[in-house]
């Protein structure tokens, strides 16, 4: 397989590159906290496989100063001791948000969400979950190289 870039979509489109900036940057990650929104869009960039993304949120990851075991764990969230129960939470729900459409997330999916967080930010989760999807899908159907 070869891994050349094959277009250079945020030239080709700037205005729709720009609106999606523009949405990644609209999420709270205040609200959330930086380290959970970090964990979570690296999660689904894994199950994704979109190496660009993986190395970018590793690295902010990195630059927070998070333990890189702990950082490196994120894949194997449940049996790791390094997520609190909240991260869990989120990480649990961002695997489930994923899989559709092979699965619809159930009523118990969400219950287990909320008992951890409120409904703005189950809100904010959810976009930061559809952001990251779509640079998932843009960066690797074009190939944009890791950096």
């Amino acid at each position: 397989m070869s891994h050349a870039p094959r277009i250079p979509f945020h030239q080709l489109a700037p205005k729709a590159f720009q609106a999606l900036y523009t949405l990644s940057g609209a999420v709270r990650k205040d609200l959330l906290g930086k380290r959970l929104h970090e964990i979570v869009v690296l999660r689904v960039s894994q199950i994704n496989g979109c190496a660009f993304c993986i190395d970018m949120h590793w690295r902010d990851l990195v630059a927070q100063d998070m333990d890189v075991r702990h950082i490196n764990a994120v894949a194997g969230w449940r049996e790791a001791p390094f997520f609190t129960e909240r991260e869990r939470a989120a990480l649990r729900w961002a695997e489930v948000v994923t899989a559709i459409p092979q699965q619809n997330p159930s009523d118990e999916e969400f219950a287990r969400l909320k008992a951890h967080f409120s409904d703005e930010e189950i809100a904010e989760l959810g976009f930061a979950i559809s952001v990251i999807t779509a640079w998932n899908l843009l960066n690797i159907s074009f190939r944009n190289p890791v950096q």
